[in-house]
C-alpha cells in the first residue's frame, strides 16, 4: 500500500459507479474494487451480518484468494469486536493482535495489517468493510475517513437496491394479480352475456319443454 492523496475525484468516481447500479451484488463489487485500487492495498472485502447466525458473510471481495475467503466462519461477536462497537479499528500487525480470529490464515495469505470499519444503517450494524495490506501499515486519519465514507455510501446503496428489488417484485405480483382478475372477468357461461360471477338463482332459465301440442290445436 502506498501513501497517496485521496482526492475528491477518486471519491466521485467510485460513488458515481455505485449510484448507477440497482443491483446489490454489483454495488458491493464496485465498492471493494474501487477502494482496493484507490489505496493500492492488497485486498478489500465487504461483509454483511446474518441476523440469525450472528456471523459475517462475505458479500464481495477483491484481491483475496479463494483459500483465504473460505477459511471459516467469522463471528460478528468475536471478529475484531470493537469494529462493531467503537467504530473503525486498525490492526497494525495481524500476527500480534488477539482481535484477529484467523491469524495464521492471514499470515499465510500475506496480510500484514487490516483496517475494519462498520457499516451502520438506521443505528444498526449491518456489515463491515475491511482493507488488507501486504505490509505493516499505519493507517492515517485520511485513510480511515475515506474508507468509512465509502462504507456508509455502500450501505445506503445496498439498502436502496434491496428496496428497489422488493418494489420491483411487488409490482410484478400486483401485475400478475390484475392480469388473473382480468381473465376471470372475461369468462362466460353457456348463457351468452352472463358472467360467471352471476349467481345461479339470477341466471335466465331455459324455456320449458312443453312437448307436442294436443290434436285439438292442430289445423
Amino acid at each position: 500500500m502506498k501513501k497517496q492523496l485521496i482526492n475528491y475525484e477518486t471519491m466521485i468516481r467510485i460513488t458515481k459507479g455505485i449510484s448507477h447500479s440497482r443491483d446489490p451484488e454489483e454495488v458491493v463489487l464496485i465498492t471493494v474494487e474501487g477502494i482496493k485500487t484507490a489505496l493500492d492495498a492488497k485486498g478489500c472485502a465487504l461483509f454483511l451480518i446474518n441476523r440469525k447466525t450472528r456471523e459475517l458473510e462475505m458479500a464481495a471481495s477483491y484481491g483475496l484468494s479463494e483459500e483465504y475467503i473460505n477459511k471459516g466462519p467469522l463471528s460478528a461477536l468475536k471478529s475484531i469486536t470493537q469494529s462493531a462497537e467503537d467504530g473503525p479499528v486498525a490492526i497494525h500487525d495481524v500476527g500480534d493482535d488477539p482481535r484477529i480470529q484467523y491469524p495464521e490464515e492471514a499470515k499465510k495469505e500475506g496480510i500484514a495489517s487490516i483496517l475494519s470499519v462498520p457499516i451502520i444503517m438506521r443505528t444498526k450494524l449491518t456489515g463491515v468493510l475491511r482493507v488488507y495490506t501486504s505490509e505493516t501499515w499505519e493507517f492515517t486519519l485520511e485513510d480511515v475517513n475515506f474508507v468509512q465514507a465509502l462504507a456508509q455510501i455502500a450501505g445506503m446503496a445496498i439498502e436502496m437496491s434491496r428496496l428497489y428489488q422488493g418494489q420491483k417484485e411487488a409490482i410484478g405480483i400486483l401485475k400478475s394479480m390484475r392480469e388473473a382478475k382480468s381473465v376471470r372477468s372475461k369468462r362466460r357461461t353457456p348463457f351468452e352475456g352472463v358472467p360467471v360471477s352471476v349467481p345461479l338463482s339470477e341466471r335466465p332459465k331455459s324455456p320449458p319443454n312443453i312437448g307436442p301440442l294436443p290434436k285439438a290445436f292442430h289445423m
